[in-house]
């Protein structure tokens, strides 16, 4: 039985690959470039569009759990990403043309695996079908899925940050650090004094912005994880200093050290991240810098930064709407459509947030699909796994209040004793998720083809 996936991005590209890798046929649908999308900017499958990065590679933090559980199960998504990965300090972050770029040849070279570029206005009646739209579905398959399901959509406004050529960049005044010298210092940092912060916050919040199509500003309702710039610039002159411009642990090191006493006058009143965008260093990301803003008010305030008065950008930020369904009222932590359990879904569409839960939705989506069709019965992630927890709450959570929740610990079981030491408690968490997820052996379906399935065990 052949099984269709509907979308090329992060979700969809996984799905499709472990039901490939399961030895079942799948025809994958992707509209690009037949049609574009108002926030992609190529045809490849599984583009990163808001950023760079996966999170903190670490697996004491929620991101990082959540990439080692996706290799331990065979994730395509984060293989391609270890493999094409770019300094980044403590994250994940990868050369995102050469990401996209091999998974959509490795997809395409698949024997299982139909790549058709047209848009689907609905979704097939018959078979199994893995929805893995993303938050930018076309209104046409929306008003299909509002039909299915009898739900109108949620919807919030999401952006993403500029990308600026490094050589535009004055790194006599920009500097190279991580955050307490953790890490290799891979990110750029653009210091501010109290002075030049002040007018830059000034400014940047009396800017005009773009207007917002199909929403009315005064009702928008935005990402708090993704908050504009500018948003945050609204909220008081200190809110960016507590969030992406916050100076703490960042010195520049040709100025002495910072820790001394005598050099505290000359640490960084605030500080603009910027973060390598590909393996060559030539692009850098705006870390934090999600803006809606109109283009020429982007160049005009973002070269107010030392560093920056020069800078050349090769994609300005650009604001989108993001739409998901009402998943406690429609989705099974299987991730299957409670009235049409051949029907799954996976990715942002869900409301989980970020590249890594969307890969976790698509390796599970597409786990099940595979199942089903050889005829077995479909799998539930235990909650002790970040992956489980993450799918059982957007299936359980409250649906009057429901937004996009990304993967963290707030959401896992709490552990049998309870750790008091931060660290320690979520060192627990991590080893417990992984036994959970260690627990999945991998078995042969056929050793013919190699092909294999994975079982709860």
């Amino acid at each position: 039985m052949r099984v269709t996936v509907i979308g090329g991005g992060i979700a969809g590209t996984e799905a499709a690959w472990q039901i490939a890798q399961a030895g079942v046929p799948v025809t994958l649908y992707e509209m690009r470039p037949t049609r574009t999308s108002p926030a992609h900017h190529s045809e490849e499958l599984a583009e990163l569009v808001c950023s760079n990065s996966f999170g903190a590679q670490a697996t004491d933090r929620a991101a990082g759990l959540l990439h080692e559980e996706l290799r331990r199960l065979g994730s395509i998504v984060i293989s391609k990403a270890d493999q094409h990965a770019v300094p980044a300090g403590g994250a994940l972050a990868v050369d995102r043309g050469r990401f996209s770029q091999d998974l959509t040849q490795t997809l395409a070279q698949h024997p299982l695996i139909e790549l058709k570029r047209e848009m689907l206005p609905a979704i097939p009646q018959d078979g199994i079908v893995v929805l893995a739209t993303g938050p930018l579905t076309t209104p046409e398959l929306a008003a299909d899925i509002q039909t299915i399901t009898g739900m109108e959509y949620l919807s919030f406004f999401d952006a993403a940050s500029p990308i600026i050529v490094g050589d535009s960049i004055d790194q006599t005044k920009a500097f190279f650090a991580s955050r307490y010298d953790k890490g290799e210092a891979a990110y750029l940092n653009c210091p501010m004094n109290k002075e030049q912060y002040v007018h830059f916050w000034h400014e940047l919040k009396t800017a005009e912005q773009a207007e917002l199509k199909d929403f009315d500003r005064e009702t928008a309702k935005f990402f708090e994880a993704c908050l504009p710039i500018e948003e945050l610039a609204q909220r008081g002159e200190e809110t960016m200093r507590y969030g992406p411009l916050k100076p703490v642990g960042l010195f520049d090191s040709r100025h002495g050290d910072f820790r001394a006493p005598e050099n505290q006058a000359l640490r960084p009143y605030a500080v603009v991240q910027l973060r390598q965008e590909d393996k060559a260093g030539q692009l850098w990301n705006m870390v934090g810098f999600q803006t809606n803003l109109r283009w020429g008010e982007q160049k005009r305030i973002f070269r107010l930064i030392p560093g920056l008065e020069n800078a050349e950008f090769v994609r300005l930020g650009v604001m989108h709407r993001n739409t998901f369904i009402n998943s406690p009222n429609l989705l099974h932590p299987s991730l299957q459509f409670r009235n049409r359990p051949t029907l799954l879904a996976a990715g942002q569409i869900t409301g989980t947030e970020g590249y890594t839960a969307a890969a976790a939705g698509g390796w599970l989506a597409g786990t099940n699909a595979a199942r089903l069709a050889l005829g077995k019965e479909a799998l539930t992630i235990s909650t002790h796994a970040m992956m489980g927890s993450l799918f059982e709450f957007i299936s359980s959570a409250a649906p009057k209040y429901f937004q996009p929740m990304p993967p963290n610990f707030g959401i896992l079981p709490e552990l049998p004793v309870k750790i008091k030491g931060k660290p320690e408690r979520y060192g627990a968490y991590r080893d417990r998720s992984l036994a959970a997820i260690d627990a999945l052996k991998p078995l042969a379906i056929d050793e013919a083809v190699g092909n294999r399935e994975i079982l709860a065990v």
